[in-house]
């Protein structure tokens, strides 16, 4: 019998390894070394192991089937992180009591941990999940998974539900519901001139998108649920010459399908104010809006076997998105937040908990062999 002493040692030697395995979106060389990684352990546990090749970096796809099954249940996991190979010498792997902490440890290497220990400890013991499994780990979330987006959603097809293991609320409630996401880019057109002697033969590109970002936040149907941020204004030459260029990312979120409808409606439908200037929105990327299902079969079932545990036994809606947007919008059960508790998720002191990570695994293996489970096949 495991001890929890041992599972403890088990879980951080494997999240230190993957740890010191930085892996920054975007960064193939580096994310290459993890992703072999992760195929030899996969495969080592079991699974048959498929990489996916993508723009950013490769995705890991890996499937273990009951035969006969005509469905499966989806884990969803990245290993890419928003941090730079170098980052471990600001902020090194380190565990003081409870806490773990380091790069990338809560969001979302941990959740892999969780992910592998469940199913490690399951064969340990001679059992076997009770339902078909694919699991999914996309190398791009962190960039919206502009690539990763098509792999998650073609991995759902099938799917009889879905588990998301980004970390939990701080509190350790798991994840019901994401607002969506979109980043929009508002690229502005003007004519240049001399500012001083031939002011009024030009069209200022600037002009024309502060006015245009005043519109937006006076007008744009946020309802209760939706909020727009300007995150990125550039434009311009010099101050002696009249814009003829000129450019804004924004960013829109959403709790509800009618919400994200209206606030990129209108924004796609911003026309320019100014004879001789022209206006193009461009959506760069986009998670749609998952909401809360207050009857979903798969968060009561989560919520009762976290009871039984002794843990938090509740889930709620939470402001960022991720790739469980994908799923939970399309209509398949889902659920997020099977990760640890933590906090600081890209940012300095990013950490989490390790107590709550044992409790994730031994939550996890008890799902995986309750035969509710297979709700949907």
């Amino acid at each position: 019998m495991t001890t929890n002493h041992d599972l403890s040692v088990r879980a951080l030697a494997r999240l230190e390894e993957l740890t010191r395995l930085e892996s920054p979106s975007g960064d193939r060389e580096h994310l290459n070394v993890l992703r072999d990684n992760l195929v030899g352990r996969w495969s080592a546990l079991g699974l048959e192991v498929t990489v996916v090749s993508g723009v950013a970096g490769d995705h890991v796809v890996a499937d273990w089937m009951v035969p006969g099954d005509q469905g499966h249940v989806l884990l969803i996991t990245h290993y890419d992180t928003v941090w730079p190979v170098g980052e471990l010498l600001r902020q090194p792997f380190a565990h003081d009591g409870d806490v773990v902490s380091g790069p990338g440890t809560l969001d979302m290497k941990a959740g892999i941990v969780a992910i592998e220990l469940a199913l490690e400890r399951l064969r340990e013991r001679g059992e076997t999940p009770t339902t078909s499994l694919r699991i999914v780990c996309v190398a791009d979330e962190e960039l919206s998974s502009l690539d990763g987006r098509r792999v998650v959603e073609q991995a759902a097809q099938g799917a009889t539900s879905v588990l998301g293991f980004e970390a939990a609320h701080p509190d350790g409630a798991f994840k019901n519901g994401r607002r969506g996401v979109a980043r929009l880019l508002i690229t502005v057109t003007g004519r240049a001139a001399h500012a001083g002697l031939a002011a009024d033969a030009g069209v200022s590109a600037i002009d024309e998108l502060v006015d245009l970002l005043n519109d937006i936040r006076v007008h744009a149907p946020v309802a209760t649920d939706g909020a727009v941020n300007v995150g990125r204004i550039r434009g311009g030459s010099r101050a002696n010459v009249v814009a003829a260029e000129a450019e804004a990312e924004i960013g829109v979120r959403f709790a509800d399908p009618a919400t994200e409808r209206a606030l990129l409606s209108y924004v796609q439908g911003l026309s320019p104010r100014r004879n001789g200037a022209t206006v193009t929105v461009t959506v760069l990327s986009q998670r749609p809006a998952w909401p809360a299902d207050p009857d979903s079969w798969l968060t009561s079932l989560v919520e009762r076997i976290a009871s039984d545990l002794g843990g938090v036994g509740e889930a709620r809606p939470t402001g960022g998105a991720g790739d469980a947007n994908f799923t939970g919008a399309a209509g398949i059960p889902t659920l997020d937040g099977l990760g640890p508790r933590g906090d600081h998720a890209h940012a300095l002191g990013e950490y989490f908990l390790l107590s709550s990570l044992l409790e994730r695994i031994e939550l996890l293996e008890r799902l995986l062999v309750n035969p509710e489970l297979r709700r949907g096949h």
